[in-house]
Formats: structure tokens, sequence, C-alpha cells
């Protein structure tokens, strides 16, 4: 009998930054993520939508939901010395990426840059781009708005906190702005919900052990993510499958149409 997907929300998306608990999780993930696998699991999910290739231009990728950039900056060390130089985006509601944190991007040849924003906000004003907005002065006609775009969206453990209609605009928004996207997500199984049950094993706190379990009763299964994927300008090519011991992982990729 399979889990029944249930969005709930987790503790730490309601301390304050600065919280010692909060702090405290934040370390605590970054444990979680190693325990996961996580970054390894998108090193190769970035590599097999985008394959190294110097010659080209800095690939621009937005990670959403991106916390303090800890994550992140692993996987640019790892991928940075066969890899085209990037201008990274880090956008998250709360702004907790350290001068340090910025540093070590830099040191590998990444520019990064914080947006500090709502991702539901960012999605909503997606969708507004995509449209026209004012006029041209003297005119009457309207003034197309261009909005920013990325070579690469990813998130990593961060879509299972959405369901219904605001997954739904996230993922719309996200097609809109990008031409590949990846995501790392909890796998919505037993072995993983048990699993989740024990990350007081690693040195969890309180916070981390709870929102452990109820980020695996919002994960993802099957095909759920690739059914809701909207074909958002053309088509596109997308897979979804089970990631190691206790992920999800799903990726999408714009398909060139020859005129």
């Amino acid at each position: 009998m399979s889990i029944r997907r249930v969005v709930a929300p987790e503790t730490l998306d309601h301390l304050a930054p600065s919280d010692p608990a909060a702090v405290r999780s934040r370390r605590d993930l970054m444990r979680v993520h190693r325990a996961m696998g996580t970054r390894g699991l998108m090193a190769g999910g970035w590599r097999s939508l985008a394959p190294p290739a110097r010659a080209q231009p800095p690939m621009r990728i937005l990670e959403l939901g991106a916390g303090d950039g800890s994550l992140l900056l692993g996987l640019a060390r790892e991928l940075a010395p066969d890899w085209p130089p990037v201008e990274l985006t880090l956008l998250d509601r709360q702004d907790i990426v350290t001068f340090s944190t910025l540093a070590g991007f830099a040191a590998v040849g990444w520019a990064a840059r914080v947006q500090v924003a709502d991702v539901l906000d960012w999605a909503a004003s997606s969708e507004e781009s995509c449209g026209t907005r004012g006029t041209a002065p003297n005119t009457a006609q309207p003034v197309p708005v261009i909005a920013p775009r990325w070579d690469l969206i990813t998130a990593s453990l961060f879509l299972h906190h959405f369901d219904g209609s605001e997954l739904d605009l996230l993922l719309k928004a996200t097609a809109l702005r990008c031409d590949r996207f990846f995501a790392c997500e909890p796998r919505r199984s037993w072995p993983a919900l048990a699993g989740s049950h024990l990350v007081g094993a690693l040195g969890a706190n309180a916070v981390t052990r709870q929102d452990a379990v109820v980020s695996v009763h919002a994960g993802f299964r099957d095909n759920e993510l690739t059914s809701r994927w909207p074909m958002a300008g053309g088509p596109w090519q997308t897979a979804e499958h089970p990631a190691g011991l206790f992920s999800h992982s799903f990726s999408a990729r714009r398909v060139e149409v020859s005129a």
C-alpha cells in the first residue's frame, strides 16, 4: 500500500533565521544531504542535462529555495574543474547566504548573487512578465516585458513544500523561465519514511527530526511531477525516477524543434 501525499508546514520554515534551533537544523540538513547523497545525485542530474563544454559562454543557473547556499557550494567545487563558467542566482525568502559562501563560489570561478524573494511571488511575476505591461511613451502600444531566463533552474528538497495550485504555478513559471530543470526531492516510500525516523542517529535536533518525517509524507513517487509539468513554449523531454536510497529525481529538457 502506497503512502498518501500530505503537505504540511515544516518547523524550520517558520523559525527566525537566527533562532539557535534553526541554525542547528541547517547544520543538520548538511548531514542529511550527505546521508542521502544529494550532492552526487544533483551532479549527475546536471551533467545529464548540460554536458561540459568549455567553449560555451557562462551558464546562467538559478536555484530555488537555496537556503544558505552550502549545498550548491559543495556542488560547485565538484563540478568547476570540468564545467563551463557559471553565473549563479540563489533565490530564497531568507537572506542567510554568508559572505564566506559567496567567496567560496568566486574561488572556483562561479559568479554568485543572492535574490531574496518568496518563490511564489517570483512565480507570479514570471507569469506577468510573459505578457505585456505598460505602454510606450506617447503611444498606445504595449511594451513587452522580457522575463529573465536561465539555462538551468534547479531545486533540492524544495518542491515537496507545495501542492495543488501553488505547485502548478511554480512548475509553470519554471518552464517559462528555462530550457533545463532538475530537482532532487524526498521519495515518498516506506523505506524513506523509516529512514526519516532515524535522522536522530545523525545527531539531528528536534526540528530536523520532525521535519524529516513531514518531508517524506510530502515527497514524490512514480510520475507525479511529470504529470504536472507544463508543456510551456514547446515540447519537453522529461525523466522521473527513484534516486539513491531515499530520493526522487525529476528532470526536464526543452526539445529543440527544427524549422
